[in-house]
């Protein structure tokens, strides 16, 4: 018996089958043709690996295979698979209290293979469901990892955690990963320039600039008031300022996802790249639905709930960890907790600006930041609200000063259509300068969390201390 009888033994559909397998709604998988695979899908299958049923046919029991089948493909189909050990050990930590340290480096390294297994099981989903559908899903999945952690903050009212680590995302997709891909990608392939589409770039940056100038109103318009330049009806004003540049901020996604999944969904898909036959046929095979409908669904919800159990350690423990290692709580914020967080479909983009292809990495760079930008932290704004938390878009001057530098940064590297590695070089060294900045201010754990008052001075409460 090969390898195909052996899945069809056990329950697990072949690549022949699983272009239309059935679902358990009664539905069918949705193949290649029908489906057009996302940027960040793409990116994860690179740390994905193929599934062996040989030890699945040998279980006596015929009614076992299925399920372990199951449990194989989620579970062992990740070359990550080694780091799910963390979330054991993350859970022992935290109940026979080894330490909190341990339980945020263990939890922290117990999300890199869940945030990878979540945007696997997205897709999974997303082949029954159909295009739409299941590029609404990615968009709303994709960044899963950072809404958690920033819901969790919100409801222990760390919000400077919530603005530093959505910050810290925004900035790493768009210095530290796009940097390493560029620099990677150009070192590959020193001979020629790699080409990529700059529509898709330019939609981007163009909803990056959005969010940059909706984050920016909120911190001029409290120094304008507090330098007696303009005068404001009440002390709120800036509150609720944000509260509607977070509607403005969320109508723009609603377009973007509209011109990207309907109108101009031929922007967003990746263009062929000479030279990638072989590899982009593997590629294609990766793509075929091995979960049923409602496996995919039950897993997706089971490691949401992991997820969400170890962002809430990871929360909790930020600050005694600050102290224990001598960094301040924003440079952990948005530096650490970002390149950890985000490290499988970091790697993914590397790897396809390694094979040269650009606009997939593009893709997950720009695609990330802008998701976190202009989805992520408006809603956060307005969660914030709903649950009686007074949270502002003002993220202080330091902060809003080096997104509006990377953004700008970014969208001149991009302009022109081509790559090599001095554009990867230059926004590293970007990123390095930024993290430099943060790692040597010392902002106090117990500073009032930002209120959306204008009583505070021009950039706010100025009690950060230079170590």
């Amino acid at each position: 018996m090969d390898h195909s009888a052996a899945a069809i033994e056990a329950g697990v559909p072949t690549r022949k089958d699983s272009g239309r397998l059935p679902s358990r709604h009664g539905g069918h998988a949705h193949g290649h043709s029908g489906l057009a695979r996302t940027a960040h899908g793409m990116s994860s299958s690179s740390l994905r690996k193929k599934s062996d049923a040989t030890l699945v046919r040998k279980v006596p029991v015929a009614s076992l295979r299925p399920v372990l089948a199951n449990l194989q493909e989620v579970l062992l189909g990740t070359k990550l698979a080694v780091l799910f050990i963390a979330v054991p050990l993350a859970v022992a930590a935290q109940c026979f209290s080894f330490g909190q340290v341990w339980v945020f480096a263990l939890s922290l390294i117990g999300l890199i293979p869940l945030a990878e297994r979540v945007s696997f099981l997205t897709e999974q989903l997303a082949l029954y469901t159909g295009p739409t559908i299941g590029g609404l899903l990615n968009a709303t999945c994709g960044n899963a990892t950072e809404l958690i952690i920033a819901l969790f903050a919100l409801m222990q009212g760390k919000i400077e955690v919530v603005k530093c680590s959505l910050l810290g995302s925004v900035l790493s997709n768009l210095l530290l990963v796009l940097g390493t891909s560029l620099f990677c990608g150009g070192i590959k392939n020193l001979g020629s320039e790699q080409p990529y589409d700059r529509k898709q770039a330019d939609v981007n940056t163009g909803l990056l600039v959005l969010g940059v100038l909706c984050q920016s109103l909120p911190l001029l318009l409290r120094y304008a008031v507090s330098s007696g330049e303009h005068a404001v009806a009440t002390d709120t004003t800036v509150l609720e300022l944000s509260r509607a540049c977070s509607f403005v901020m969320l109508l723009a996604y609603v377009a973007y996802l509209f011109f990207q999944l309907k109108t101009h969904r031929q922007l967003f898909e990746p263009h062929d790249v000479e030279g990638g036959g072989e590899e982009e046929e593997e590629e294609e095979e990766e793509e075929e639905a091995v979960l049923g409908f409602g496996s995919a669904l039950f897993w997706l919800i089971l490691m949401t709930v992991i997820i969400s159990v170890l962002s809430e350690y990871v929360v909790g423990t930020i600050e005694p960890t600050s102290k224990s290692w001598g960094l301040s709580v924003s440079f952990i914020s948005i530096i650490l907790l970002p390149i950890v967080g985000n490290a499988a479909e970091h790697a993914g983009a590397i790897i396809f600006a390694l094979k040269n292809k650009l606009d997939i990495t593009l893709g997950v760079a720009l695609g990330s930041a802008t998701q976190i930008s202009m989805f992520v932290v408006p809603l956060s704004v307005l969660v914030a609200w709903i649950m009686g938390i007074q949270m502002d878009l003002d993220f202080k001057l330091l902060e809003t000063g080096s997104l509006f530098i990377s953004v700008v940064v970014t969208a001149f590297a991009l302009q022109d259509g081509t790559s090599h590695y001095l554009k990867g070089v230059l926004l590293l060294l970007c990123y390095i300068v930024i993290g430099a900045c943060f790692f040597v201010t010392r902002q106090p754990a117990h500073q009032p969390n930002s209120s959306g008052s204008l009583l505070d001075g021009p950039m706010g409460p100025m009690n950060v201390q230079i170590a």
